[in-house]
């Protein structure tokens, strides 16, 4: 899949977190992307089995789009963290920092950063 892709995963999965629905619009104003463009692209990762969209326009991920979704989210989470927390890097820069490494670093590299943070995460009380 490419980065678009799963851009557009990721952004379903947080948007849907946040308040319960998506909509191409509300992809749409969260990338800043055009309508034609998402309506594209919505269409393209239906026709993959990412997701379904209802008659009423919300926009659901299928297990498969819930996924991808997932292991790319946490890939965001854990290398921003990475970045900030270990490298001392403002979120500022550390977050899209981590948008653009969470699409190319390879399965192995990030095993290690997962399992540095881990290993490194404090006691919860």
């Amino acid at each position: 899949m490419q980065e678009s892709g799963e851009n557009y995963l990721e952004t379903i999965l947080i948007l849907h977190q946040k308040q319960g629905y998506v909509r191409s619009v509300d992809i749409a104003n969260k990338l800043g992307y055009s309508k034609p463009s998402i309506s594209r692209a919505m269409g393209i990762l239906k026709t993959n089995g990412y997701i379904t969209v209802e008659p009423s326009g919300n926009i659901l991920l299928t297990d498969k789009g819930m996924e991808k979704a997932s292991a790319i989210y946490d890939r965001h989470q854990t290398i921003t963290a990475f970045l900030h927390q270990v490298l001392g890097l403002d979120v500022a820069v550390a977050e899209p920092d981590a948008c653009r490494i969470e699409h190319v670093v390879s399965q192995e590299t990030f095993d290690h950063i997962k399992n540095y943070m881990q290993r490194t995460e404090a006691p919860s009380k």
